[in-house]
């Protein structure tokens, strides 16, 4: 690196070798989880096999996010006396108590047994950050009638706030508790590397929406008779305008959006673009089923792998399943039968996999 020098000549023809790994790394992630991962076999958890942040020890598990994580037990004794194991193992971990803020949100438990996801403080801070503390409010995400491009032929944006910046909160915010703005979010999001102007106005548009729907949170209410329930549509190039196709490649392409639900609870939502074009309506909605299915497929195994450890999870009888909730024939009768159509032939085989699960 520049200016380091060594006894032993031109320090252009020598590197250093790390002996550990610092923050900032390619790597640093992975090192940490398996550092973690260390530490917590040496305690008595054993790694899920599904997902490699989730781990068992009895009757309790720990999730972890980066380098936050939450107990789930049914004793706060024997959760203590976790988080006295951990500490012996050298690890500087900060107790909490019971989850009231979890990386962002803002948790709460009604008497009714509802749960409340809030995130006011970071919608503060986008508020604060594009500085529309005098401007209308909007009663929607973004505008009905205006659909977003590369609009290469306007100024650049030059606002008064980073457009990145703005950018990451809002779709942070769009994943964890305000589903109601992520279509409009990545809209604007596909721009972040050259933004226009009317990009940026699509944010304070947004924004404006977060300042009048300041108030609303999200509700769960769990209920023990519903398993897995999954909702998903394609909308087939929906965004493709002659003007802007040879300079935005994008608007060919059809746009998946899907939600599950668990429990009666909503636990995943996306909006987001198709990674090939899809040539009918009925590949559309193919793809968008193959798309969101291999998302539920892998929660169904977790799931299954915690009642395997005797863990008190909703599990739908006789079997846990999915209903997968699809509103074009054409898709259901291909993922139902393995036909050879000329329309249909060129799909890809990567999509063909949920056929297994039907």
């Amino acid at each position: 690196p520049p200016g380091i020098e060594t006894k032993h000549g031109n320090s252009k023809d020598y590197v250093l070798k790390l002996l550990a790994n610092f923050y900032c790394q390619k790597q640093a992630g992975r090192i940490w989880n398996q550092y973690m991962t260390d530490k917590l076999h040496d305690i008595g958890f054993q790694q899920s096999q599904i997902d490699e942040c989730v781990f068992y020890c009895d009757d309790v598990i720990f999730i972890i996010y980066v380098d936050d994580g939450l107990f789930f037990g049914d004793h706060d004794n024997t959760l203590m006396l976790i988080m006295k194991q951990l500490k012996s193992t050298g690890l500087n971990i900060e107790d909490q108590g019971h989850q009231a803020d979890y990386v962002g949100v803002n948790i709460n438990r009604n008497h009714d047994g509802t749960y409340i996801f809030t995130q006011h403080a970071l919608i503060d801070a986008i508020i604060d950050d594009v500085d529309i503390d005098n401007s209308y409010t909007k009663q929607v995400p973004a505008k009905v009638s205006l659909q977003l491009y590369a609009f290469c032929d306007l100024p650049k944006f030059d606002g008064n706030f980073n457009y990145c910046s703005a950018m990451g909160k809002l779709n942070y915010l769009g994943q964890t508790t305000r589903p109601d703005i992520l279509y409009a979010v990545h809209q604007a999001a596909k721009y972040s590397t050259d933004p226009r102007l009317e990009h940026g106005e699509a944010i304070v548009y947004i924004v404006k929406y977060l300042k009048a729907t300041h108030h609303i949170d999200l509700r769960f209410k769990p209920d023990a008779s519903k398993g897995f329930q999954c909702y998903c549509n394609a909308n087939f190039a929906g965004n493709h305008n002659k003007e802007f196709a040879a300079t935005d490649l994008s608007t060919a392409k059809s746009r998946s959006g899907w939600i599950v639900f668990y429990a009666a609870c909503p636990i995943i939502w996306t909006s987001k673009l198709q990674s090939q074009v899809a040539l009918s309506m009925t590949e559309a909605e193919y793809i968008a089923m193959s798309m969101v299915l291999r998302e539920v497929i892998t929660l169904m195994e977790l799931i299954k792998e915690m009642r395997e450890r005797k863990f008190n999870i909703v599990n739908t009888k006789p079997y846990m399943y999915c209903k997968v909730f699809e509103d074009n024939s054409g898709a259901l009768e291909l993922a139902r039968l393995p036909k050879l159509h000329p329309c249909t032939k060129h799909i890809n085989v990567c999509y063909h996999h949920i056929r297994e699960h039907v």
